[in-house]
């Protein structure tokens, strides 16, 4: 799906999905490959942004911070019984220590099975075609596969 800001797509991977967000900025990139995790459940554009999460995480690398914000949305999902479908995503640069930090915000709303219809649940991220560059575009495009 495309928009203003970037896009989001799957792309095969065996038994599991990759998850892939492209935006002009990392922050964009970030925040459409979490739609593109959320669509790997159910489509975005169902679920309503009625209640915002903040989420943070940290890394040693760009890479890892992606696994790691990916897994927290896993983790925020299955303990809050929730889908989000808006995020607003801070990747600051690293530390004196090397340590990057990513803030954000997800909006969503409790699972409704009628509404949502799940189709599967996202167990976690991997780093299985871990990757995090600029495009010939010049655009970030972040992605990795999720275990389903």
């Amino acid at each position: 799906m495309t928009t203003q800001l970037g896009r989001w797509e799957h792309f095969d991977h065996q038994a599991d999905v990759g998850v892939r967000g492209i935006g002009p900025t990392l922050d964009a990139a970030f925040e459409q490959v979490a739609l593109a995790l959320t669509a790997v459940v159910t489509d975005p554009a169902r679920v309503r942004p009625i209640q915002a999460v903040e989420i943070e995480c940290e890394a040693s690398r760009v890479s890892l911070l992606l696994v790691n914000w990916l897994n927290r949305l896993v983790y925020e999902m299955a303990t809050r019984h929730m889908l989000f479908g808006r995020f607003e995503v801070h990747v600051s640069p690293p530390d004196l220590g090397g340590t990057l930090s990513l803030y954000a915000r997800a909006w969503g709303e409790p699972v409704d099975p009628e509404r949502h219809q799940p189709a599967v649940e996202v167990k976690g991220a991997t780093y299985s075609e871990l990757e995090v560059a600029k495009n010939p575009a010049g655009h970030w495009v972040v992605q990795c596969v999720v275990d389903v």
